[in-house]
């Protein structure tokens, strides 16, 4: 059995750890604060999409941006790094 050899020279395993850096630390706590922001706001509000006049749940409409600019963030951040 072999062991893996980390990059400074000890025997170490990849795993979890490996993967969890202080930028991830710092999204995954901003996002789990949005979605706490998103469900304290339950109160109707109207909307207005382009021409209809919409009344929803404010928590709806906050989540729904949340979506909308993950996949975004996720699409052009995928592209750079390419």
């Amino acid at each position: 059995m072999s062991a893996e050899r980390s990059p400074k020279g000890g025997v170490g395993r990849s795993g979890f750890r490996d993967r969890l850096t202080p930028t991830r630390v710092a999204v995954g706590v901003l996002a789990i604060l949005a979605v706490v922001f998103i469900f304290e706001n339950t109160k109707d509000v109207e909307i207005r999409l382009l021409i209809p006049v919409v009344t929803m749940p404010l928590y709806v409409a906050l989540l729904a941006m949340f979506v909308i600019g993950a996949v975004c963030g996720g699409y052009f951040f995928r592209r750079r790094a390419r």
